[in-house]
């Protein structure tokens, strides 16, 4: 989920409902309403980034930050970044 206001990536989950993506700590679905169940289980951000090939990851290029470069973009401070990542080979 990207944060609306600095287009960081953050934490976020799914609706098991309607598929909107929500705040992690979100306990209604803000485009549907529905209540949702903790017990219920939710796709998270990072279940869909164990998929990421960590042997040929890029790092950010600010040198400071500890993202990675994911189609075009640090995870962490959103920095693009001007070479080709792994991802558009």
């Amino acid at each position: 989920m990207e944060c609306p206001h600095c287009q960081k990536e953050i934490a976020g989950k799914r609706c098991n409902a309607c598929d909107a993506e929500l705040p992690i700590e979100a306990r209604y679905c803000m485009q549907c309403g529905i209540l949702l169940d903790e017990a219920d289980p939710v796709e998270t951000t990072a279940d869909r980034e164990e998929g990421l090939d960590l042997e040929n990851r890029i790092l950010c290029p600010d040198g400071t930050c500890t993202g990675i470069i994911i189609n075009g973009k640090c995870s962490e401070c959103g920095r693009s970044y001007p070479g080709e990542s792994p991802q558009d080979r």
